[in-house]
């Protein structure tokens, strides 16, 4: 707030001190003739009462009397001048050669001079001298004291809507962060009111949305497993009897769909779970190279084979952490999972523990993904153009599934271009 505060207050200021300094003088300028008129008529009495005080007395003792009501005006200045002086211009020496008075006005249309003529050749100047330097700090006092006002002003304008605001920022971070029924509760009377209002809409709407798909994905799936559980007993009775070579492959590529379907049935219902706000990970510490054995060990049959080659690199000092075990190990598996499909060769799996977080990557030397890629793979259903097959590319649904997982428990999933040459996968989890 204080940095919004202090933008608004310095444009405030700027504005108001360029206002003082410049409206006057547009003013001045723009009205110059009414100024004139009235500061002559103001001053015409005392130039009058100066002239005759003047005339009162002979020519000789001008200069004398001019020394003494120059000390009895002090601050003001009294001077007997030639009319041919040359602080007088051109159209002013004019003037007081035809008998008339000469004045000068300054900053507020203020007279700063004014020069009565006493005969053709003299004239009497009465000088308004500048402020002194306590008075110049009084007025200053004013300007400072008015920009606290100011400050104050603003403040207490400010305050109410930076507090509405950043209930606003609060409720759509926790909208964010998975809590549909978040909402802003600002009072009616406030000004943003209607912008909280229009949120709250939106968030209502967002949340009934997501609940509708929520609870659709979960009842089609449900529904699809009994018929496709049905479809692979029955299937399972006819391979029991004596059938043609012919229509026994076929048999078994039907055997092969429906238990394709139910792991997609499966992957649904698993990523419908992680999209649940309530859902609450569970911390356990665990070893974690005992828990990154267990992993690899579901995967022993790919890896026997002499094509691939698995490397385990561990960091750190800390050889425990607390994590969930269920979800980080999902995430890691079908990452594992994605690697040994389109590595070349070699895989490496990392973990790095500091007092922050634990780290872990899972890298390949395959062809990798593309940078304009590397976050649309984590889209459900998204795949690349390379794996549009079933049988190399899955579902889509893996690399959703991990990053939620990772984000259930506050972590990260990042892609980025591994050194073996293909991808990195980039887990942290924070302490």
């Amino acid at each position: 707030m204080f940095k919004v505060l202090l933008r608004l207050y310095l444009v405030t200021m700027v504005t108001f001190g360029a206002a003082i300094y410049l409206v006057p003088e547009l003013i001045v300028t723009v009205f110059h003739e009414r100024f004139m008129h009235y500061n002559v008529d103001m001053s015409r009495g005392m130039q009058t009462l100066l002239v005759k005080q003047f005339h009162t007395v002979h020519a000789e003792q001008w200069p004398t009397l001019a020394s003494e009501l120059d000390t009895q005006f002090s601050p003001l200045r009294v001077n007997l001048l030639s009319i041919n002086d040359p602080k007088f211009n051109a159209r002013e020496r004019h003037q007081l050669e035809q008998g008339q008075g000469v004045l000068r006005i300054g900053e507020w249309g203020w007279r700063t001079l004014m020069v009565s003529p006493l005969n053709r050749q003299q004239a009497i100047e009465l000088v308004m001298p500048p402020d002194p330097f306590d008075m110049n700090v009084l007025y200053w006092s004013i300007n400072v004291l008015t920009g606290a006002a100011l400050l104050g002003c603003l403040l207490l304008w400010l305050r109410p809507h930076w507090r509405d605001l950043e209930q606003l920022k609060r409720t759509a971070a926790q909208i964010g962060l998975g809590h549909l029924s978040a909402r802003t509760h600002i009072s009616p009377r406030s000004n943003v009111h209607a912008l909280a209002s229009a949120f709250d809409t939106m968030a209502q709407d967002i949340e009934s949305l997501l609940n509708q798909q929520r609870d659709l994905l979960n009842a089609v799936s449900h529904e699809l497993r009994t018929p496709l559980t049905r479809l692979d007993f029955g299937l399972a009775l006819v391979l029991c009897d004596d059938l043609p070579p012919a229509s026994r492959d076929r048999l078994l590529v039907l055997v092969g769909h429906i238990r394709e379907l139910d792991e997609l049935v499966l992957e649904l219902l698993s990523f419908s779970r992680l999209q649940n706000p309530a859902l609450v990970p569970e911390r356990v510490d665990v070893s974690l190279d005992e828990f990154i054995d267990s992993i690899l060990g579901s995967f022993d049959e790919a890896l026997e084979t002499p094509d691939i080659v698995l490397d385990v690199l561990m960091q750190g000092t800390q050889a425990r952490f607390a994590l969930d075990p269920r979800l980080t190990a999902r995430a890691l598996q079908n990452l594992l999972r994605n690697a040994m499909r389109y590595c070349d060769h070699r895989i490496q799996v990392g973990v790095n523990v500091t007092p922050q977080g634990c780290e872990l990557w899972v890298d390949d030397d395959g062809i990798g993904i593309a940078e304009a890629d590397r976050e649309r793979v984590f889209e459900p259903f998204y795949r690349l153009d390379r794996s549009r097959d079933r049988a190399t590319g899955g579902f889509g649904l893996g690399l959703a599934i991990s990053r939620r997982a990772l984000e259930a428990q506050g972590g990260t999933l990042k892609l980025e271009q591994s050194p073996l040459g293909g991808a990195r996968f980039r887990l942290w989890l924070p302490a």
